[in-house]
């Protein structure tokens, strides 16, 4: 059985909290009438999945990039950062691993970007579910810390509420000080 990894990555356009990446290797006897693209799913189905998902997969990894990182050294490098770090948390090695998107993460694996992946590759989608899930659940758990800005609300995008607080409160600590999100706040989006 050639094993197949796909990656996905959830995060890149928010203004606030890290950008996550999954890495996933599925069984050839995986469900996968569940899986879709994770924006295409309810909040409801994308969780059930994600709990099919990390119960069934014979290896998955989970990949982070925090907002200082982004600053640093800019969201399109943190994406492909937070893949290598999914990656590198595989317990088995793939015979090849696609990547949705038009960029790979510099992986000792072949590789291939697949434009559209998460919609096309089945493994891909799972990536997609698990980045999306983690990253959602990971900012309602930071919303326990910084309550005023509703984290748990938003997950960090920039809706009209979110820019709002920022442009009333200031940036919090997990704000991406190189992204745009006020008129008031020098954050530049790339």
């Amino acid at each position: 059985m050639q094993l197949i990894c796909g990656i996905d990555e959830a995060g890149r356009g928010p203004l606030a909290g890290p950008v996550t990446a999954a890495a996933v290797i599925l069984p050839e006897d995986f469900p996968f009438d569940i899986l879709n693209d994770s924006k295409k799913l309810s909040q409801k189905k994308r969780e059930s999945a994600f709990r099919i998902i990390i119960e069934k997969a014979l290896s998955y990894g989970i990949g982070w990039s925090w907002p200082e990182e982004i600053d640093k050294i800019n969201i399109h490098n943190a994406a492909l950062l937070a893949m290598k770090r999914a990656f590198e948390e595989l317990d088995k090695n793939p015979d090849i691993t696609f990547v949705d998107g038009l960029y790979t993460p510099d992986v000792n694996c072949r590789k291939e970007a697949v434009v559209k992946g998460d919609t096309k590759i089945r493994e891909i989608m799972a990536a997609s579910i698990v980045a999306k899930t983690v990253r959602d659940l990971w900012m309602i758990r930071y919303s326990w810390i910084e309550t005023e800005y509703f984290f748990e609300k938003h997950k960090g995008y920039p809706t009209k509420l979110h820019r709002s607080l920022v442009e009333k409160l200031g940036p919090s600590p997990i704000h991406r000080k190189s992204f745009k999100c006020s008129s008031s706040y020098n954050l530049q989006l790339f």
